[in-house]
């Protein structure tokens, strides 16, 4: 039994949330609007500022699908009102990175820099030559953008130089010793 499929999700004010047919849902905030087509098998039902679902069956499709729908309808609302954020830091003698325009200019440590066009949705920011904060109201698109960033120079385990999440702990290894 999907016991997070069973939380009903408050709907915050200012936020308007439709269902289409085909639970095609469109949820529309302060932040900006988002759409998604959920599962056409879950039931979506709005009451009293409260969304619940419910699943038409108890076999395994329709289990592993229950918590995945609220969840992403969850993630919507929220991004809507708030918005989501990641911090990347960018660690290394000589790796920076810099804004020009729409362009995403890092240099860590090719012949070239890596310049990176902002996606639509996505508000990239940097405070500093060492951080990097996207922004956006798509909780995918940012996790997607900022994993794409952070595949340009993974932290090695060594130095721990490399772009990784602010929250990320790199692992540390010991070096070769001499004799």
């Amino acid at each position: 039994m999907s016991r997070i499929g069973l939380k009903p999700i408050e709907i915050p004010n200012g936020v308007d949330v439709k269902v289409d047919g085909g639970n095609l849902v469109h949820v529309k905030g302060p932040k900006g609007e988002l759409n998604q087509r959920l599962d056409r098998d879950m039931t979506i039902n709005i009451e009293d500022n409260t969304i619940s679902i419910s699943r038409p069956s108890d076999s395994k499709h329709h289990k592993s699908i229950h918590g995945l729908t609220r969840t992403l309808l969850a993630n919507m609302i929220e991004g809507v009102t708030e918005g989501f954020k990641k911090t990347l830091v960018i660690e290394g003698t000589g790796y920076r990175a810099s804004k020009s325009g729409k362009k995403l200019v890092l240099n860590l440590g090719f012949s070239h820099p890596v310049e990176i066009e902002d996606p639509e949705g996505i508000t990239v920011e940097v405070p500093d030559a060492h951080t990097i904060v996207v922004s956006g109201i798509d909780k995918q698109l940012v996790g997607s953008f900022t994993a794409n960033l952070r595949d340009h120079r993974k932290p090695e385990p060594y130095k721990g130089k490399g772009v990784r999440y602010s929250d990320e702990y790199v692992r540390r290894k010991v070096g070769k010793t001499g004799k």
